[in-house]
């Protein structure tokens, strides 16, 4: 009796560290998506009155778990039913994410100005005392519940794709940890950032030199912190997304390691690096000239429709 509790628990044990190298093995998988995560949550909270940012936060980590908890069962039904199906779907992820980076360039290229406008425009709703604040708030906790069910469907995918070919045990066990860690970890950021500046702003009121000074150094960085997590969230998503349709290409996999042999060691890796993030905005570039198509075939017909 003893010694068959004890072959269970070495045997939990064992399935447990596999699931957290497993688990370690997939977030470095959807690092990028994350950066992005962070930087699109962040945004999300502005407009919001400071008192109401961390309710807003909590609130949409709540949904981020609901979203979680219907990817997962769906994203485990189509490994079981359907296992061959998983490379198509991480492809087009992978291409989602180049897609994404892609057209996040392109409206900070050419839309830069109707951004900082409309940043503008929720900043003077909020203060604003016609304006209805609970119903701003709602709008906005709305929304980015419905872009994190996108971004978690991307790091579902992501990860089932790194353990498409473990027991199914390992696969709930893995997608499960993944879920739990990414939105604690997402969120648990994002509510530190949404306060740096506040925190910032009560360091400059202390009487010490030292706090006021490190206090008008977060008020300085919040900015440059918001700014650096959109760009490397945008440049992950190439990499992660180029290396994806890379792996599942044999032609481009190959490419890659001829390049990679050039040179030796540390230089290879960012040779092959280079090379993923370049196949990552070929493949955002075509994928956002075939959806700009499809607009525009679909605003030619719907004219001629009605």
């Amino acid at each position: 009796m003893a010694s068959s509790l004890f072959a269970l628990l070495d045997d939990i044990a064992a399935l447990l560290d596999d699931i957290a190298v497993l688990t370690k093995v997939a977030a470095k998988k959807t690092a990028g998506v994350l950066g992005d995560d962070l930087a699109l949550n962040a945004k999300q909270v502005t407009g919001v009155d400071s008192n109401r940012e961390l309710p807003v936060v909590w609130a949409v980590a709540k949904g981020s778990l609901v979203n979680k908890a219907i990817l997962v069962p769906g994203a485990l039904a189509i490994s079981a039913v359907a296992p061959w199906a998983v490379t198509g779907l991480l492809v087009l992820g992978g291409a989602f994410l180049c897609f994404e980076g892609v057209e996040k360039l392109a409206h900070a290229l050419l839309h830069r100005k109707t951004a900082n406008d409309q940043t503008e425009r929720l900043r003077a709703a909020a203060a604003d005392p016609t304006v209805d604040l609970v119903a701003l708030e709602r709008d906005k906790i709305r929304g980015a519940i419905r872009t994190d069910f996108v971004l978690s469907a991307e790091i579902i995918v992501i990860t089932l794709g790194a353990v498409a070919t473990q027991p199914f045990g390992k696969q709930v066990g893995v997608l499960v940890a993944i879920s739990l860690l990414m939105t604690v970890g997402v969120y648990g950021l994002v509510a530190g950032i949404v306060k740096i500046d506040d925190a910032g702003l009560a360091l400059t009121r202390r009487r010490g030199k030292a706090a006021r000074q490190f206090g008008r150094l977060l008020l300085a960085s919040a900015p440059w912190l918001m700014r650096f997590l959109s760009i490397a969230g945008t440049a992950a998503m190439f990499l992660v997304g180029g290396g994806i349709v890379t792996h599942a290409a044999p032609w481009l996999h190959h490419g890659k390691e001829a390049i990679e042999a050039l040179a030796p060691g540390f230089f290879g890796a960012v040779l092959g690096m280079l090379f993923d993030a370049a196949i990552g905005v070929a493949i955002g570039l075509l994928a956002l000239l075939l959806v700009q198509a499809v607009r525009r075939l679909g605003a030619r017909r719907s004219p001629a429709g009605s």
